[in-house]
């Protein structure tokens, strides 16, 4: 994200600025390069001073000017920029293939900030009828006061998402996969009927589920990626962290206003932590969705259990879908199970290694029941969601040991 300009005086050098999260120039020195390769290098550089091959964690919140209004690298308090977190918001770029992120203290302040540049009092936004709940209760109780309204739709259902338009629509709202009952979205097809709105409507996609390394929905059309960095960015459960990335120049300025003016960003050590995450995440990722794979091809066996979501399953209604806009399908598995909310609720008593809990992404597996937990919400809104579904996040454990412990939770 672009600094202010910063004026020198005729007889010194400029320090150059700092790009806060994407090129200056709007290109990336990393566009030619695999994603792997963009995890480990892009925002990464050996540090000039000492050649630290790891980037260092700037715990500071201020910083010495050379003259009133020259900054040394365009920083001047930490809140305004941090050259860790410049680190972290320059990957982020990197991998989502953008120009501008900004880097918050959580998703949800991440999805608060999108809400507040994106939309005034007055519009109109569009969001999946399966959203995740955090999501909805920043709408209905927080934007809806603020003088926003919405419509819920199955975003993979474009006639749905059409008849929904209105003249003040302004943001369609995409999570693809959901969160929990795991729907796709066509992402294309979305861009096309926000960007056709007789508004002018943008589109943001949440990408928390499938990550910049299993979906791209900047090359497919999409203005606004965000994600909680907390989930597989992160990936280790030991940071909390959003994020916002986009292409567009007057959007990532917005971004970079209201992350300054608002004051949720990310700290130097989340930062750094969120940075470490970034490096290993196609490995993860691939290791995920390896795992994911066996997972639902148990459960799909498994008498106790009801339907399986998950979309790489060919019955899946967006399988095709998510086969030609995904790498792959994920790590997150959703599924019904035969007697109700006790059965779902004993179940997840029963495991050892699949960890009953909240969250998502970690290399550790977790189990839980949305509607008891993550979603509650939700509860006695059109977005609620089964009583007897349990959500697990697989994780990266030998497959063999999470199968056997599943299976006895099962039993």
């Amino acid at each position: 994200m672009t600094q202010p300009p910063v004026t020198q005086p005729p007889d010194q050098p400029a320090a150059q600025p700092s790009n806060h999260g994407g090129p200056v120039d709007g290109t990336s020195p990393w566009a030619d390069d695999g994603f792997a390769t963009k995890a480990i290098h892009a925002g990464q550089e050996p540090e000039e001073r000492t050649g630290a091959v790891a980037v260092p964690i700037f715990q500071t919140s201020t910083y010495a000017q050379d003259q009133v209004g020259i900054t040394r690298a365009g920083y001047d308090y930490s809140r305004a920029g941090n050259p860790t977190r410049t680190a972290l918001e320059e990957a982020l770029s990197a991998l989502e293939n953008g120009r501008h992120t900004a880097a918050f203290a959580s998703g949800m302040a991440a999805a608060d900030a999108a809400l507040r540049a994106l939309l005034r009092p007055g519009d109109h936004l569009i969001i999946p009828i399966d959203a995740y709940g955090g999501t909805f209760r920043l709408i209905d109780k927080i934007a809806v006061p603020w003088g926003v309204s919405y419509t819920a739709v199955p975003l993979g259902d474009t006639g749905a998402v059409r008849a929904a338009l209105r003249p003040e629509t302004k943001l369609i709202w995409c999570e693809t996969p959901t969160n929990p009952l795991l729907g796709i979205a066509d992402i294309a097809a979305l861009a096309d009927i926000a960007h056709g709105a007789p508004g002018g409507a943008k589109l943001l996609v949440d990408n928390t589920f499938a990550t910049a390394y299993l979906q791209q929905p900047l090359e497919l059309g999409a203005d606004v990626v965000l994600h909680s960095t907390t989930k597989y960015i992160g990936g280790h459960s030991d940071v909390i962290g959003g994020s916002l990335t986009t292409a567009d120049d007057e959007i990532g300025e917005q971004f970079a206003f209201h992350a300054k003016s608002m004051g949720g960003v990310a700290g130097p050590f989340d930062s750094w932590l969120t940075l470490r995450g970034v490096k290993t995440l196609a490995v993860r990722m691939d290791r995920h969705c390896d795992n994911a794979e066996q997972i639902v091809e148990l459960l799909t066996e498994n008498p106790k259990v009801g339907t399986v979501y998950y979309p790489g399953l060919p019955e899946h209604p967006g399988h095709q879908v998510a086969a030609r806009q995904m790498r792959r399908f994920g790590g997150m598995v959703s599924f019904r199970v035969r007697g109700g909310q006790e059965e779902a609720v004993k179940i997840c008593s029963r495991t050892r290694l699949f960890t009953l809990g909240e969250s998502l992404g970690g290399v550790e597996s977790l189990i839980e029941v949305p509607a008891l937990m993550t979603h509650m919400s939700v509860a006695g809104s059109e977005l609620e969601v089964p009583a007897d579904l349990i959500r697990i996040s697989v994780g990266i454990e030998d497959i063999d040991d999470l199968m056997t412990d599943l299976a006895d939770a099962l039993a």
